[in-house]
Formats: structure tokens, C-alpha cells, sequence
């Protein structure tokens, strides 16, 4: 996990003063570091049928795709309202400042699918929550949701239970 920890870069007082970023950009430059994440992040799912793996908009995109490629199914975007050309399924959920959105399409999965939620950082857990909540409304069985970071301290882990929850990194 070196070659990913030292990779991740702390930004001070971004986006707002207070918070310590942790941008993950320069492990996607590293292919070491890229590797090593995503076999960490598929590693203790290879033998537990998973049959797609869904990516919340837009870092889940990457590493999401590129877990499912590792474990050999298909990938499922969970994107912004308004970005998906076919019928939807949505929910709404609570920011800080707000509310936001995700949708899928209505034919992602179904009944009897086993989902992997992947998803760069794991924080509060809001945008978690509700990508487990648009999976469940489908009818499909989410397996776990994977996480390359958490943030530790801001109950997102707790916001998901009973979903098992995999991190690579805690902060």
C-alpha cells in the first residue's frame, strides 16, 4: 500500500478552510499505484459472485470500471440527474449545503444480481447511502461497497450499515 500512500497528495483548505484533501489524482499517473488500488480493492470480492460493479459519478467511474475489469463482469454507472439517455430510476439524498442526486438506468441489474458498490472515498457516506438505495430499488443484492479511502470520523460506515464496507486506506 506504499506505493499508493505516498502518492496521495494532502491539499490544506480545499475546498473550504479546515479540510485536508486527500487528491488521489497522482495515484491514476502512477500504474504501480493504480495496480495496487485496484487489486486492493478487488482482492476480497473474487470469490463472492459478484456479477457487476456499480461506480457513483465521477471518480467511482475509474476505479469502478477498472475493479470490474479485475474481477471480470460488467460495470454499472450510477450518474448526476439528467445525464442518462434511457428510463431512470433516481434518488435523492442530503449534502451539507443542499441536496444531490443519482440515477441508473431501469434495466442495470435485476433480481439476483450481486452488486459491488465501488467508489473512490468514503466520507460521510450520503452519496454511499444512496447508491445502495438505487441498487436495493432494482432488486439486485449489493455485496459490499469498496472504498479506496475513508475518511474516518464522519460516520459514513455507519451510514451504509448493514452493508459490509472494504477500505483500502483509513485517514
Amino acid at each position: 500500500m506504499q506505493s499508493i500512500e505516498r502518492r496521495i497528495r494532502v491539499i490544506p483548505d480545499f475546498p473550504k478552510p479546515g479540510i485536508q484533501f486527500r487528491d488521489i489524482t497522482p495515484v491514476l499517473s502512477d500504474p504501480e499505484a493504480l495496480s495496487t488500488g485496484i487489486v486492493a480493492l478487488a482482492d476480497p470480492f473474487r470469490d463472492q459472485r459478484v456479477t457487476h460493479v456499480a461506480g457513483m459519478e465521477a471518480r467511482g467511474f475509474i476505479f469502478g470500471t477498472l475493479v470490474a475489469r479485475e474481477l471480470g463482469v460488467g460495470f454499472v454507472p450510477l450518474r448526476k440527474p439528467g445525464k442518462l439517455p434511457y428510463e431512470v430510476h433516481r434518488v435523492d439524498y442530503a449534502l451539507e449545503y443542499g441536496t444531490a442526486g443519482l440515477e441508473v438506468h431501469s434495466d442495470a441489474v435485476t433480481q439476483g444480481d450481486r452488486i459491488l458498490i465501488v467508489d473512490d472515498l468514503l466520507a460521510t457516506g450520503g452519496t454511499a447511502q444512496a447508491a445502495c438505495q438505487l441498487i436495493e430499488k432494482l432488486g439486485a443484492e449489493i455485496v459490499a461497497c469498496a472504498f479506496l479511502i475513508e475518511l474516518e470520523g464522519l460516520g459514513g460506515k455507519e451510514k451504509i450499515q448493514p452493508v459490509p464496507c472494504h477500505v483500502v486506506l483509513s485517514y
